[in-house]
């Protein structure tokens, strides 16, 4: 089977346009396309031989904010919203200032900001709910399918996030992707945060191969930029649709992994 013809099984999943910054207080429904497992020839010769994931590109992050609503009520969309700003925030000063804690404590510490500027009070074991939602995110529905046909076609997977690795094993069980991937890559490791380039060079080393070699799927433009700058192959996964940020331009964008399996295909 030829490559264009292997894009045929990736699903086509079409992603309404969401307002930048707030997630979504609904999930709405999808469609993908399913088939049969590609066959690919292994021993072809390409370009790109791996892909690397910021975890956001396969789970949805809306699955936080239910989380959220549940303890906060109608407070929930402001509260997430600084929370999240706030998460990248306090990841990328301790990052720049060498000040690394795990993300799991990044997450707690910008919740608890979130909390009290918004003059919330949250119970010890409510806080650990909510940091723990981060972990039982629900996957986007192109996710899986995706997945398996890269894998079967002879791609090796991983993701590669600020995620510590308590918090990547878990949502990589809880959402039954654990055998999906080649490797799981957490900063943790390098202690730092994407975009620190340390960050990125983990995918090399875990994968033995070269960053030419490996392309990488961005959720955020932030990590777009940060990925391009470092000479990923760079996608941006762009599924809430928001504006390219100033900085440097991905190689390639689109809503969806079946874009991303184009990008892959043509490199």
């Amino acid at each position: 089977m030829s490559r264009r013809d292997f894009l045929q099984f990736l699903p086509l999943v079409s992603v309404p346009g969401l307002l930048s910054g707030a997630l979504p207080t609904a999930c709405t429904p999808t469609k993908s396309r399913t088939a049969p497992p590609p066959s690919f020839e292994r021993g072809s010769r390409r370009k790109i031989r791996a892909i690397c994931f910021d975890l956001f590109t396969l789970f949805d992050p809306r699955s936080v904010l239910q989380a959220a609503s549940a303890v906060v009520g109608e407070h929930a969309p402001e509260l997430c919203e600084a929370w999240r700003v706030r998460q990248f925030e306090y990841s990328w000063l301790r990052a720049t200032a060498k000040q690394y804690v795990d993300f799991r404590s990044v997450t707690d510490e910008a919740l608890q900001f979130a909390a009290k500027a918004r003059g919330l009070t949250l119970s010890d074991a409510a806080r650990r709910s909510l940091v723990d939602a981060y972990s039982r995110l629900t996957p986007w529905p192109d996710a899986k399918t995706s997945l398996v046909a890269w894998k079967q076609a002879g791609i090796a997977l991983a993701p590669l996030t600020n995620y510590s690795p308590a918090m990547l094993g878990s949502l990589m069980e809880s959402a039954g992707f654990s055998e999906l991937f080649h490797a799981q890559i957490s900063t943790h490791v390098a202690k730092t945060f994407k975009p620190d380039p340390v960050a990125y060079a983990l995918g090399e080393s875990r994968l033995g191969l070269a960053r030419e070699e490996i392309a990488f799927a961005a959720f955020g433009g932030w990590d777009a930029a940060g990925a391009k700058w470092f000479g990923f192959p760079t996608f941006w996964v762009n599924r809430l649709g928001v504006p390219q940020e100033q900085l440097v331009a991905p190689d390639g964008t689109g809503p969806t992994l079946a874009e991303l399996g184009e990008f892959v295909a043509k490199w």
